[in-house]
């Protein structure tokens, strides 16, 4: 898999059911980047794929003691 557009992260996090704006999935796609670049030697040999969409998901839980 190539490094996601900001369009194809906000269609992904909008399936995910956890929608963001077009400057969320910007700054989604800008972080998650470098990831994707650096396992670009190896994708589709590990028995994963990265999910930008999730990474919303954790990025709004709520911490509780």
């Amino acid at each position: 898999m190539t490094k996601p557009s900001p369009k194809e992260v906000k269609a992904m996090t909008d399936v995910a059911g956890v929608p963001a704006d077009a400057e969320t999935a910007a700054r989604i796609a800008n972080s998650i980047g470098p990831a994707f670049e650096g396992f670009a030697p190896v994708a589709g040999t590990l028995p994963f794929d990265l999910e930008p969409a999730s990474y919303l998901l954790v990025q709004n839980l709520k911490v509780s003691k």
